[in-house]
């Protein structure tokens, strides 16, 4: 790479493209299906990530790439990236990352399930007894819901939907109408389930086979008199963006109501196909869809690899999986203490899921049914199927309470769930909007108000992740409670701004997106720079989902230039390239990928010794920075701070499960079989009931 002038941080040759970052944390997270550290149903789990990773990354970004190449635009970035060019080396890095993901299943994980009694059985392996049991599955359960399209001028090419399993069937002979077209199309319904678990009686251990297989043994039934020929898989993606022109809409519910059925039906961005289909056949595919061969990917095996989640979900084996554990409590947190009495006296710092997430559905719950409590509000983005948070919000609002909740009809693949989630909050009686024109709302606060005394006392909770219980026992994210009175009236100043009119309001101690956070995130990592030039202690310690800002990466390369020690551990996306001499010397980047998700955002400064750290909900994104509300929250206490501080120091620590970034975009492991893991000293910590955690 040539080495751009120091003083020139503009310069393209200093940012990593966004696109192939994200395709290199996927190499990463293939990487754990491949360590025979990882319990190996679980190893299986991360290749299904891989494919749902890799299912969002078509649908959302190669469909605005596709877009911006149609228009003839440049790509957007501070790499500046030719769009053409990128969609090149998008095809290359994903081949390659999907043929090493396809080898490590059939050659490395399958065979070791199979010899631990769990196998996924292919037709040639099928017994006697199971293929008597399979046909009798497809004749009963599966043939009244199948309906092949054979292609003729009456009959054209259906539309498939994004992401569905499909079938190209090649025949031979006339059909009752002396139709010869000899090409049908078989759509496969999603209500069919892609695995299927053999009964014990006819099965050696677990044994699982797929729809796929169930259906191509028994295809000829569907085409009576007819020769099937050929029976191939094939799958497409298509683009999933959603198009709604806030400005000119009177109701944002209504018209993401009319867009979600869309969705389905998109442009397409990829085309997957089974191996050992025919060129004329690919080539007949590709060109009804308007792709190239640059949109084709050949698999060898099923062409959607995280069906097979469901295979990882039904094989009854512990001993294979991650060992469960119990969320544990803070010492001043146990079940006989009172939780509003607790944050009367000092804030509540959890740390999950190492710690329970059930003090803050407890606060939400006791607000429900309190008769002190008057008025709740918070902020949803995700939330989850059945979710106990619902329910009390629900029951809050039935007992005529002042409830209030934002939701963000727009969170990216949950639209129909939040949809629903706000009809049925509105319908119980409570206040639901949807966020701010053109801002996405991503904070994760909320607010109950109490009287007490003849006063009115606010408790607070602010988090880094989603009021979502499944993922708070996944990923990692912190929460903070607390009946601090400025911490108060700032959250309560958010939700004004939200749902109400009016300038935006000073903050005591919040940050916030779209006004203060960037600005004053920029002013803190500068601050740092100008102490280490003044020849005083400085440094920078942060993590995040992704990093990818440009304004944010300058003032980095800024700060390191002045000598301004700064590690940063970003699990997926990073833009910014460390070790680059004269530019980011002093910059370390690490990943972290493992059991849980890492999640949580955490941004901590040296600040002249008064060790600023924030809990934050806002990756440094321009999306987060820019176009969405956002919260960052000071963490005031001595002992949270020095909490927080402590576990940024395990990860960067770690040698069992972090990848450090070099200046080229690429990412080594630290230790090819290091011992020493963040998450699982955190994981034993809590089971013992260290004060670390406390």
């Amino acid at each position: 790479m040539n080495q751009p002038k120091i003083s020139d941080l503009s310069s393209k040759e200093l940012y990593v493209n966004r696109e192939l970052s994200f395709l290199e944390f996927n190499r990463r997270v293939k990487a754990q299906a491949g360590d025979e550290r990882v319990p190996l149903l679980e190893r299986l789990r991360f290749l299904t990530i891989v494919s749902s990773n890799l299912d969002e990354f078509f649908e959302v970004r190669v469909g605005l790439l596709k877009q911006r190449i149609a228009l003839a635009l440049p790509h957007q970035g501070a790499d500046s990236t030719p769009a053409a060019l990128l969609h090149r080396q998008i095809r290359e890095t994903v081949s390659a990352l999907v043929k090493n993901q396809y080898e490590l299943l059939n050659n490395t994980v399958l065979p070791a399930l199979e010899e631990h009694g769990v196998r996924l059985l292919r037709r040639s392996r099928w017994t006697q007894a199971q293929k008597a049991w399979i046909a009798n599955y497809f004749t009963e359960q599966a043939l009244p819901v199948l309906t092949p399209v054979g292609l003729d001028p009456a009959h054209p090419f259906p539309v498939v939907q994004n992401k569905g399993l499909n079938f190209l069937i090649t025949l031979e002979g006339d059909d009752a109408f002396e139709r010869d077209s000899g090409v049908a199309i078989l759509q496969v319904p999603r209500c069919l389930p892609r695995v299927i678990r053999l009964p014990q009686e006819i099965s050696d251990g677990l044994e699982f086979t797929l729809i796929s297989s169930v259906i191509h043994a028994n295809i000829h039934a569907l085409f009576p008199g007819m020769q099937v020929t050929g029976c191939h898989q094939f799958r497409l993606t298509r683009d999933s963006n959603m198009w709604v022109d806030e400005e000119e809409i009177d109701d944002l519910l209504d018209a993401l109501k009319g867009e979600l059925h869309g969705r389905n039906y998109g442009s397409s961005t990829r085309l997957e196909v089974a191996a050992g289909t025919p060129d004329y056949l690919i080539d007949f595919l590709l060109s009804h869809h308007g792709l190239g061969q640059e949109d084709l990917y050949v698999v060898n095996g099923p062409v959607n690899l995280h069906r097979l989640g469901a295979l990882v979900n039904q094989a009854e084996l512990d001993e294979l999986k991650h060992p469960a554990f119990t969320p544990g409590l803070p010492h001043h947190l146990g079940p006989k203490q009172d939780l509003l009495a607790t944050l009367r006296a000092h804030d509540v710092l959890l740390y999950h899921p190492y710690q329970s997430y059930n003090p803050v559905v407890d606060l939400l719950w006791r607000a429900s049914t309190d008769p002190k409590v008057l008025a709740i509000k918070m902020t949803l983005y995700r939330v989850g199927g059945g979710s106990r948070i619902v329910e009390a919000l629900l029951q809050a609002a039935r007992a005529g309470k002042d409830v209030t909740v934002v939701v963000e009809l727009r969170a990216r693949f949950d639209e129909a769930e939040n949809i629903s989630l706000a009809t049925r909050l509105a319908e119980a009686g409570a206040n639901v909007v949807y966020g701010v024109v053109g801002f996405k709302c991503h904070a994760k606060t909320m607010l109950v108000v109490r009287r007490e005394g003849g006063k009115l006392r606010r408790y607070v909770h602010v988090g880094t992740g989603n009021y979502h219980i499944n993922n708070a026992r996944l990923y990692t994210d912190y929460s903070l409670l607390s009946a601090n009175p400025e911490l108060g009236e700032d959250v309560h100043r958010i939700f004004m701004e939200l749902t109400g009119l009016g300038k935006v309001r000073e903050m005591n101690r919040l940050l916030h997106s779209p006004f203060t956070l960037r600005e004053e995130l920029v002013k803190l990592i500068d601050d740092e720079a100008k102490a280490a030039k003044a020849g005083k202690p400085a440094w920078i310690r942060a993590k995040m989902n992704s990093l990818t800002e440009p304004t944010v990466i300058k003032a980095l390369y800024k700060a390191s230039q002045a000598g301004v020690r700064i590690d940063l551990v970003v699990r997926g996306i990073c833009s910014l390239r460390p070790g680059l001499p004269g530019v980011s010397d002093n910059i370390q980047v690490r990943s972290i990928v493992g059991r849980f998700l890492e999640h949580d955002r955490v941004y901590a400064f040296h600040a002249g010794g008064k060790d600023l750290v924030y809990i934050a909900s806002a990756d440094w994104m321009d999306r987060n920075l820019w176009r969405r509300v956002e919260v960052a929250c000071p963490v005031r206490s001595s002992e949270l701070k020095a909490r927080i501080l402590d576990n940024l120091s395990l990860f960067l620590k770690d040698d069992a499960l972090a990848w450090v970034m070099d200046h080229t975009g690429a990412y080594t492991r630290v230790a090819d079989n290091g011992k020493f893991s963040a998450q699982q000293t955190l994981l034993q910590a809590n089971q013992t009931g260290s004060s670390t955690l406390s």
